[in-house]
């Protein structure tokens, strides 16, 4: 068998980023394994936006370390050539005067003590900003200037890229079957291509982290979850690059929306999703009473939006967990394995952090950000990372 010192399960921009990162930090041999093509699966039919808002402390720490790489990519991934496709126009979120009101006013005030560049907007100002927008029920309005969306699939193939230039080895196309374990330690893993021997395994399987379960007889709550993603256009009414990302805490769905292609509006909704019986990407419909229930939404906000078309529509699948945050670290009980799954909705935002962490961890140093609020084991403590907007991808 052909030996490597850590092997890496998953090519999206999780599994990418944590390849490059161990060629970076000074790892041996490092092979990355893809069922399909770098970026193909959940990451390709992510929305792209990057910001540093969450209601969780520990997320705001990783997206605010993520978004530093993103705003130097190719300077990182020393890479003349690299981009991430970013779009700087900022983020912008309100709340009416309802039950989102204090939650966000405490997130705020929690951003700026992590040391986030924020602004506090009147409605006149947030006009100005994102003039296609009516804000006169906002009862508070927050502007993250340092902030705005990228393309996930540009940054999983770049990392990838990078990772190929420091010697790691990537295998596409190749679908690993099971975990080699040897008295309660990986010692490789057996795939569609052969086996492969290991001392470190990094698991970012996303929503096939289930047959990660199935193989060291380990309970691993995550469920994959559908959602829609539409895009509509609206000539007297266009949402222009220069207007920021906008996330909607007082429509029913807790719309998100953002520009795309510099004309048409990306929106969709920030709540539980569709739950699949399997893990699979493949593109699910979308019910016209659905296109129509975010399209009202969106009129509310955006009034010119009521005859807006629908120009093209996909979806994606999350991979939840109970509590809408990632399990990141090491499982007990199984030597040699390193998990990082259950971004549910998160995973491109704090990819280039959590990929430093997780390669980190692989090879015995200390990580930049503590894994142990995610351990899996706060599923069984109860010390879960709750959000204080519900469930939902805005944690």
């Amino acid at each position: 068998m052909e030996k490597f010192d850590v092997i890496v399960i998953g090519g999206g921009v999780i599994g990418s980023s944590v390849a490059f990162h161990l060629a970076a930090l000074g790892a041996g041999s490092v092979l990355l394994i893809e069922r399909d093509l770098v970026g193909s699966g959940t990451t390709s039919q992510s929305s792209g936006i990057l910001r540093t808002h969450y209601s969780v402390r520990e997320n705001v720490e990783l997206a605010r370390r993520s978004w530093d790489v993103f705003n130097r990519f190719a300077e990182y991934l020393d890479d003349d050539e690299a981009s991430c496709g970013l779009v700087k126009c900022g983020y912008l979120i309100s709340a009416a005067d309802d039950d989102k009101l204090e939650p966000l006013r405490a997130s705020l005030k929690q951003q700026e003590s992590q040391g986030v560049r924020l602004e506090y907007l009147d409605r006149a100002q947030a006009t100005r900003l994102l003039p296609i927008a009516s804000f006169d029920d906002a009862a508070l309005i927050g502007f993250e200037p340092d902030a705005g969306f990228a393309d996930a699939y540009m940054v999983a193939t770049s990392f990838a890229k990078g990772a190929r230039r420091r010697g790691v080895k990537v295998k596409e196309g190749v679908t690993v079957n099971r975990l080699v374990l040897e008295g309660g330690r990986v010692v490789g893993v057996s795939t569609t291509a052969g086996d492969f021997a290991c001392d470190t395994v990094v698991s970012t399987q996303n929503i096939w982290t289930p047959e990660l379960a199935a193989w060291v007889s380990h309970a691993m709550p995550v469920v994959p979850e559908r959602h829609a993603v539409l895009a509509l256009e609206c000539a007297e009414a266009p949402y222009t690059f220069d207007m920021p990302v906008f996330k909607d805490l007082s429509s029913p769905g807790m719309l998100y929306c953002r520009s795309y292609g510099g004309r048409q509006m990306l929106v969709s909704e920030g709540l539980v999703g569709e739950k699949l019986s399997n893990s699979q990407t493949e593109q699910g419909d979308i019910p016209l009473d659905y296109v129509a229930e975010v399209g009202a939404q969106v009129a509310t906000r955006f009034p010119a939006y009521e005859t807006a078309g629908l120009a093209s529509s996909w979806t994606g699948v999350y991979d939840v967990t109970p509590d809408w945050n990632p399990v990141l670290g090491r499982l007990p009980g199984v030597q040699g394995l390193v998990m990082g799954y259950g971004f549910s909705g998160h995973g491109f935002k704090l990819s280039p952090t959590v990929g430093r962490v997780l390669a980190q961890e692989a090879l015995g140093m200390t990580p930049d950000v503590s894994l142990q609020p995610y351990s899996i084991a706060r599923f069984d403590t109860g010390a879960l990372l709750v959000g204080k907007y519900g469930s939902g991808a805005v944690s």
